[in-house]
C-alpha cells in the first residue's frame, strides 16, 4: 500500500521570523518518496510558507484520510496566541497579536490524527519558540496522539537579530537522501548526533522529543476495566520529562515464563513411615485456549472507512458509543469522543446532515458539563457543525437545523469573525427568520 507524506515548512514574514523554515525543503525535495515515507511507492505534498490556517488544514485533512502509512515532516516556529494560550505553528501572515486567527493550532493536528490506525502515523519536527512559547512548552509537553510518533527538538529563541538554521530537519533530509531509512528511534538519534555535530550548545537546550506511540498497529487495545467490556482509548498519550525534552514512558519488562519440561510429572513424596506406592503419571490436561486478545476499534473503523463500508463504520461507533455511556454515563469524555468518530464518520460517509447534528450535539455535550464556550472542543465542535450545514444540499433540512446552530453560535463565536452573521445571510437566503 503506498504512503502519504506532508512537508510543511511555515515561518511568519518580516521580523517576527525565528527560523529559516524554507530553507529545508530542497534537501527533502531531494529525498526518493519511498524513503520519506518508508513504503515502497508513496505520494508528497509539499506546502511552503503557507498563508491560511485553512489552506494547512485542507491539506492536513487529506493526507490524514488517506490509506496507508503517514508520514509529517514539519519545519517552523511555535508561537502561543494570547487570549487562550495555545501553541501555534506560525503561517505566513502570523504576528504575536493575530496568532489566534492567523497561525495554525497545534491541536489541530491531533484532532486530525486521532482517527487514523495506531502506529500508522509519524511526525518528524524541527520547531523553534519565542521565550513566552519556550517557557510554556517546559511544562505542557506536546504530543501527536495515542497512535502517533513524534520525534524531533523544539529550540528555544536565536540570539537576536539572528535567524536560526533548521539543523535537525536538514540532517534528517541528508541521511535520507543516502537511500536509507534506518529505523525512526535510529534515524532520530543520527540526526540529533549531525546537527549537535554543527551545533554543540544546542545540545544543552533544545527540548528533544521521542514520543513512541502508546498504541502500535497489530497490537491490541489494553483493557481497563475488570469485567470484559471494550473501553474507548484514552485521549492523552503518557511521557515523562528528560533533562533535555520529552521521553515516551517506559514498557514494562516482559515476565519470564517458565515452562514445564516435556515428558515429566510431579510425583508427592511419600512420609517415612509409609510405604511408597508407585502412582501412574496424571494425564496430560489441555491447557484453555487463550482467551481472544481485545480489538482497537479505531483500526477497525479507519480500516472499513478506507475499503468504503461506511455504514459498518458508524455501527461499529454507535456500539462503542453505548459502552461508553453505560460505563462512564452520559457527557463523560468517554462517550463525547465517540460522538465525535460518528460525526467524523458522517461526514466521510457524505452525510453532512447528520454529521452537522452530531456536532451540535457534542457542543451541547461539552458546554452541558461545564466546558467554556472558548474550550478547544467546543469551539471545534461548533466549527465543524457550521461547516457541515454549509454543505446541507436539501433546503429543508438545513433551515431545519439553522436555528439550532445561529443559537450556539451566539454562545460559541470562534476564531472566525462574522460566523454568525454568515448564518443568518444564509438563513435568511433559506427564508427562516432568526433572533437577532
Amino acid at each position: 500500500m503506498p504512503g502519504t507524506v506532508l512537508l510543511i515548512a511555515a515561518s511568519p514574514a518580516g521580523k517576527g521570523c525565528l527560523v529559516d523554515a524554507a530553507s529545508v525543503l530542497p534537501v527533502l525535495a531531494a529525498v526518493a518518496p519511498s524513503v520519506l515515507s518508508g513504503t515502497d511507492t508513496a505520494n508528497v505534498v509539499e506546502l511552503a510558507d503557507p498563508l491560511q490556517p485553512q489552506a494547512v488544514l485542507t491539506r492536513l485533512r487529506a493526507a490524514a484520510t488517506a490509506p496507508g502509512p503517514l508520514t509529517v515532516f514539519l519545519t517552523g516556529q511555535l508561537q502561543l496566541d494570547r487570549r487562550q494560550r495555545r501553541p501555534h505553528l506560525a503561517l505566513a501572515r502570523t504576528t504575536p497579536a493575530t496568532v489566534r486567527y492567523t497561525g495554525f493550532p497545534w491541536h489541530w493536528i491531533r484532532e486530525e490524527l486521532r482517527l487514523r490506525a495506531p502506529g500508522s502515523t509519524t511526525l518528524l519536527v524541527d520547531l523553534h519558540t519565542d521565550a513566552e512559547t519556550w517557557q510554556h512548552l517546559a511544562g505542557q509537553p506536546l504530543a501527536g496522539g495515542p497512535g502517533v510518533a513524534l520525534y524531533g527538538r523544539v529550540a528555544p529563541p536565536p540570539p537576536r537579530r539572528a535567524l536560526a538554521v533548521p539543523t535537525y530537519m536538514k540532517s534528517l533530509a541528508t541521511i535520507l537522501r543516502s537511500g536509507h531509512r534506518p529505523p525512526l528511534a535510529q534515524l532520530h538519534q543520527q540526526a540529533l548526533t549531525r546537527s549537535y555535530g554543527e551545533d554543540p550548545d544546542s545540545a544543552h537546550r533544545d527540548l528533544v522529543l521521542a514520543v513512541e506511540p502508546r498504541y502500535r498497529a497489530g497490537v491490541p487495545m489494553p483493557m481497563q476495566m475488570p469485567v470484559p467490556v471494550p473501553v474507548p482509548m484514552p485521549m492523552q498519550m503518557p511521557g515523562s520529562a528528560t533533562a533535555h525534552g520529552y521521553a515516551a514512558a517506559p514498557a514494562p519488562a516482559p515476565m519470564p515464563v517458565t515452562a514445564p519440561m516435556p515428558g515429566t510429572a510431579s510425583m508427592p513424596v511419600p512420609a517415612p513411615y509409609l510405604a511408597a506406592v508407585p502412582m501412574p503419571a496424571a494425564p496430560p490436561v489441555a491447557a484453555p485456549p487463550p482467551a481472544p486478545a481485545p480489538v482497537d476499534p479505531h483500526a477497525e473503523i479507519t480500516a472499513a472507512v478506507q475499503s468504503g463500508r461506511h455504514a459498518e463504520a458508524a455501527v461499529l461507533a454507535e456500539q462503542w458509543e453505548r459502552t461508553a455511556l453505560r460505563s462512564y454515563g452520559p457527557g463523560a469524555d468517554e462517550v463525547v469522543h465517540w460522538m465525535e468518530v460518528r460525526a467524523d464518520l458522517a461526514m466521510f460517509a457524505g452525510d453532512a446532515e447528520l454529521s452537522c447534528r452530531i456536532w451540535l450535539a457534542v457542543a451541547d455535550a461539552r458546554l452541558t458539563a461545564g466546558q467554556p464556550a472558548d474550550a478547544t472542543g467546543v469551539e471545534a465542535a461548533v466549527d465543524r457543525a457550521h461547516h457541515q450545514w454549509g454543505r446541507i444540499g436539501d433546503v429543508a433540512r438545513a433551515r431545519e437545523l439553522g436555528p439550532a446552530l445561529a443559537d450556539l453560535r451566539g454562545r460559541v463565536p470562534g476564531r472566525r469573525q462574522g460566523a454568525l452573521d454568515d448564518i443568518r445571510r444564509n438563513l435568511s437566503r433559506l427564508g427562516t427568520q432568526v433572533s437577532p
